[in-house]
């Protein structure tokens, strides 16, 4: 069933107790649920935080990323890769206290790290090594890795959805599969509809993302012929706006936010969740 959701990055890397003021205003909107970040907390605090949820209704994901060079999941050094298994090892065991089934994000590789040329052979081969071990520990929880190709000014391993899709078959794990992120397609991809519809038998999640990474359906995302695409090809699953601003001064320096792109983040999610609404009437999904 089509779920609209929301990315919390907008506000914090971290849900706690003082969010909930703000979770249950993103319900009322008319939101399903929201992306929940794992970056820091033991299990036991995304227990506390499905309890939450679960209280307000709001399902859930979980969304991350690995910025950190020592845990490098293709680094040539067994050590490095070891770190990077046992971070998503704590990822998933948080995702499934979480009480979600999905974590998303550029969990291949780390975000931001260039070698000054495309990947090797080698750093592919140990791209789906590492993968597959990711994929039985994810579903040892009960978890789906839906796995983020990045424009090249974020990641030099995977930047397109036909490379990504393509990795992911080959790894050939039914707990790696493949998202789709409408900014990232916009800058890398020819063809982002093609992109989509080609793939659409791995991917497993949806991010809804303005070019600018503001309020979805202001910018020149082709926002009507890629609904029409999520129609044709069946996907019936989340739709979930991912925006950036400044509140968070690592989180808009890692994302290159120099500038606000909303008045508000207010102004973000009840004007992307009537965008979605009204995209899914005209596309001919089940809109709200």
């Amino acid at each position: 069933m089509m779920k609209i959701g929301m990315c919390m990055f907008l506000w914090t890397t971290h849900i706690g107790p003082e969010h909930e003021p703000l979770l249950a205003a993103i319900k009322e909107t008319g939101f399903d649920g929201v992306e929940i970040p794992v970056f820091e907390g033991a299990p036991a605090h995304f227990q506390k935080t499905a309890k939450m949820l679960d209280r307000i209704g709001l399902k859930r994901t979980a969304v991350s990323a690995m910025g950190d060079p020592a845990m490098n999941l293709i680094s040539a050094e067994p050590a490095t890769r070891k770190a990077g298994l046992e971070f998503m090892e704590w990822a998933l065991e948080c995702t499934a206290a979480l009480g979600a089934t999905q974590i998303s994000g550029p969990l291949h590789s780390t975000l931001g790290q260039f070698s000054g040329e495309g990947p090797t052979e080698a750093e592919i081969a140990r791209f789906h090594e590492t993968q597959r071990q990711i994929g039985d520990l994810a579903a040892d929880q009960g978890v789906v890795v839906g796995l983020e190709a990045l424009n090249r000014f974020e990641c030099y391993l995977v930047n397109t959805m036909d490379a990504l899709c393509g990795h992911v078959r080959e790894i050939n794990h039914p707990s790696i599969t493949a998202m789709y992120d409408t900014f990232h397609a916009n800058i890398e991809e020819t063809d982002p509809i093609g992109a989509l519809t080609r793939n659409q038998d791995v991917i497993s999640h949806i991010h809804i993302s303005e070019n600018d990474r503001g309020v979805p359906g202001r910018g020149n995302i082709p926002w009507a012929e890629t609904f029409e695409a999520i129609a044709q090809t069946g996907y019936d699953d989340w739709l979930t706006i991912e925006a950036f601003g400044r509140g968070l001064p690592d989180l808009a320096a890692a994302t290159k936010v120099w500038r606000d792109f909303a008045d508000s983040p207010e102004q973000v999610y009840r004007e992307g969740y009537a965008h979605i609404c009204a995209s899914m009437e005209k596309a001919g999904l089940n809109a709200r």
